[in-house]
């Protein structure tokens, strides 16, 4: 018989959507947080560029709005955007105030970077190129201060616990054992989901079981079609791979592919800044045509280990000097657009389940995300849900939790080759270059391996059934927008602006 917990909120993920819910909402209730491993391990920790946010001279809500909507090919949410965009500086200030060491100026205040699509210095970074390290440290503390909080590590959810039409809880694994936690209101923060891909910038625990969990508890997903790849990843073999930020673009790098020639500027008016749709689509080619790709950062020279200790360090340690060598690149997949449909205070179309960060759906990043709006987005729609659930009743635990048990899974080596070939065929079917035939292959190839999972490999089975809904959504669009392309259906169609595919 599986154990019985109880607790008035639950959170599930330490991203910062995750961290951030929780803190805050300890403030005035008892709260639990769910964590795969640990609560560093998570994409927050990974982000390099920083946090968008108008807080510099001679810019504003409105420019960072107006950079958002473009970067999301018309299928952003207005609404959502100016609340990003005109509640970010506050929860930035907070989280400095909370302990977050940003970078400043000799005089104090906030030094600001440029990103790809933005036109003003608007990044807040950390430590250089370790934002996301000094975030999730910040917010680690914090929910560790905190005595109304209680976490478990090695926790996974398997599925949501449904009861007259309401979330009531999950059912769990912690540390290999069956329990049961009920809460008044649930908050998915489980992340991404880049796992599904070959190539990708995510860490081993983004498998997209919050997109999987939530479909089958039958919640709406939206926006599936709309992964985005990121440009710049250091081409070696390992998983995941090692990001190489934008910022280093926004610095001055340059783009080479393998004739040693400069490629982006006939591409895009934007050249190496263009959306990172654009650039991660012509490295794309370069490398079919050429061979490889390079980022070439040299004129920066001496400054590149000020400014980027953390990549400076990852490419000495693979043997590459940016001082004096060029970065071969390569895209990866990076960040899901689309997820659980949400409202402005993070509901779910499931009562009592909030969702947010990456699994979820707010439509702010439209059918592409403006570089470090995720790390905003966190921190806006986490504050939100916090203050929302201080009006949720309680509710009545049952006496006793239901009959059920973790499944074993005897055959781990079944479930790795099976994992891999998720991989594989969504980055060779339904990657940065679709089209209607390979993804209905892709379908066909998914629901094998679906049927052919072994028992027991749960986390294998949320890989595929998002790979599944990411497929079927390609396939439904027909048209290319944003992070997705067709090439059967080259241009964006007016028929599908603010049309949104829900799953």
């Amino acid at each position: 018989m599986p154990s019985l917990l109880r607790t008035r909120f639950l959170v599930v993920g330490s991203g910062v959507a995750g961290l951030h819910t929780a803190w805050r909402t300890s403030v005035n209730a008892d709260v639990m947080l769910l964590t795969k491993r640990s609560l560093f391990d998570s994409a927050t920790a990974y982000a390099q560029g920083g946090i968008a946010a108008a807080l510099g001279a001679g810019d504003s809500p409105k420019l960072h709005s107006q950079d958002t909507l473009a970067a999301g090919a018309a299928l952003c949410d207005e609404e959502a955007v100016r609340v990003l965009v005109e509640e970010g500086p506050a929860r930035v200030r907070e989280l400095q105030v909370a302990g977050a060491e940003f970078d400043l100026t000799p005089k104090g205040a906030l030094r600001l970077g440029r990103e790809a699509a933005h036109s003003r210095r608007r990044i807040v970074h950390s430590h250089g190129d370790r934002t996301g390290a000094e975030v999730a440290r910040t917010l680690v503390e914090r929910v560790r201060e905190s005595a109304r909080t209680r976490v478990l590590e090695r926790a996974r959810v398997l599925d949501l616990i449904v009861e007259g039409g309401r979330c009531a809880g999950v059912r769990a694994s912690v540390a290999g054992e069956a329990v049961e936690i009920r809460a008044d209101a649930t908050v998915l923060a489980t992340g991404g989901c880049g796992q599904v891909y070959r190539y990708t910038t995510n860490p081993v625990v983004a498998t997209g079981d919050g997109y999987a969990i939530a479909h089958r508890a039958g919640a709406k997903l939206s926006d599936r079609e709309f992964v985005q790849f990121h440009p710049t990843a250091l081409d070696t073999p390992e998983n995941p791979l090692a990001l190489i930020s934008e910022a280093v673009r926004g610095e001055g790098a340059i783009l080479l592919n393998g004739k040693r020639r400069r490629f982006m500027p006939e591409r895009h008016r934007l050249a190496e800044l263009a959306p990172r749709d654009i650039v991660a689509r012509e490295i794309f080619a370069e490398r079919n045509a050429t061979g490889q790709v390079f980022l070439d950062a040299r004129e920066l020279g001496d400054q590149f280990t000020e400014r980027f200790p953390g990549i400076f360090a990852l490419c000495t340690a693979r043997g590459i000097d940016p001082r004096t060598d060029l970065i071969p690149v390569t895209p990866a997949a990076h960040y899901m657009m689309g997820g659980v449909i949400t409202d402005l205070a993070g509901h779910s179309r499931l009562n009592h389940l909030y969702a947010c960060g990456e699994v979820s759906c707010t439509g702010v990043h439209g059918a592409n995300r403006l570089a470090s709006n995720s790390l905003l987005e966190g921190l806006v729609f986490a504050e939100r849900i916090a203050r929302d659930l201080a009006t949720v009743p309680e509710s009545p635990t049952p006496r006793r939790a239901t009959r059920w048990s973790v499944p074993s899974l005897p055959d781990r080596g079944a479930a790795q080759v099976a994992a891999d070939s998720i991989r594989a065929v969504m980055w060779e079917k339904s990657g940065i270059d679709r089209n209607a035939r390979g993804l209905r292959d892709c379908l066909a190839e998914l629901m094998d391996i679906h049927h052919r999972l072994p028992s027991g490999a749960t986390e294998e089975l949320n890989l595929c059934e998002t790979a599944i809904l990411i497929a079927k959504s390609a396939l439904a669009r027909k048209e290319s927008r944003g992070g997705h392309h067709r090439s059967d259906f080259p241009k964006p169609r007016r028929g599908w602006a603010r049309k949104h595919i829900e799953v």
